[in-house]
């Protein structure tokens, strides 16, 4: 039998959102574990410029991290819940987790290209939370909302209200904001209105492409500052 899919290409599946459960999982695990060990949890994953050279799987790992405060995580995995299982069930599985990861990787990209090795430039200040990934999830809804003929007026306004609180309260990284949910938008863009025929070869080779660009512009960001 044919697998059958949505319109963007994604595999129709019954059942629970596996890969949002599962992001929520190890966001929840990696907390508790920040509480258990007194934040050595945390200095070993977090994200700063500084360090990401060396150490460049914390470009992702921040994402799974959250500061000791309740409400960065229940914030972060609420708003992952309403848009997780809807991009995961129209996208499917693949595409979805591909979609998380690289804007999980953009916001620390993005925080990086704003940061400066100066003072009170950033670079050594690490950086933690999902808020990245979900910045990008909320950037894939417009265009596949545009694609169905709905009205993305709604998620407009709530990203640019997220876009505003940083300007408020302090100690929000709003540059990682920024760089999720740019290849957000792209990523989406590219699920939603590619042909019918092609929507299994952009399925791969627009994630790639985009990890591509995001290492060069990481190289180029620490080539700028000395560091390669």
């Amino acid at each position: 039998m044919p697998t059958t899919r949505t319109a963007f290409g994604g595999a129709v599946r019954g059942g629970r959102p596996v890969v949002t459960l599962t992001i929520v999982g190890l966001c929840v695990v990696s907390w508790v574990l920040q509480l258990a060990t007194g934040g050595d949890w945390t200095q070993r994953w977090a994200f700063a410029p500084s360090v990401g050279l060396d150490e460049p799987w914390r470009f992702l790992t921040a994402a799974f991290l959250h500061s000791t405060s309740p409400l960065h995580i229940l914030f972060n995995m609420y708003a992952l819940w309403l848009t997780g299982p809807f991009l995961e069930q129209a996208f499917g599985r693949g595409r979805f987790a591909a979609l998380y990861v690289l804007s999980a990787v953009g916001g620390s990209v993005g925080y990086l290209l704003l940061a400066t090795p100066t003072f009170g430039g950033g670079w050594n200040s690490a950086v933690v939370g999902a808020s990245g990934a979900v910045f990008g999830l909320f950037g894939a809804i417009i265009p596949v909302l545009r694609k169905m003929g709905r009205n993305a007026t709604q998620i407009v306004v709530l990203i640019a209200i997220n876009m505003a609180i940083p300007f408020f309260v302090p100690g929000i990284a709003w540059q990682a904001h920024l760089g999720g949910l740019a290849v957000g938008l792209l990523i989406g863009a590219g699920y939603a209105w590619a042909p019918r025929e092609r929507q299994q070869l952009v399925a791969w080779a627009l994630p790639a492409v985009v990890g591509v660009v995001l290492v060069a512009a990481t190289a180029w960001k620490y080539a700028s500052v000395g560091m390669l």
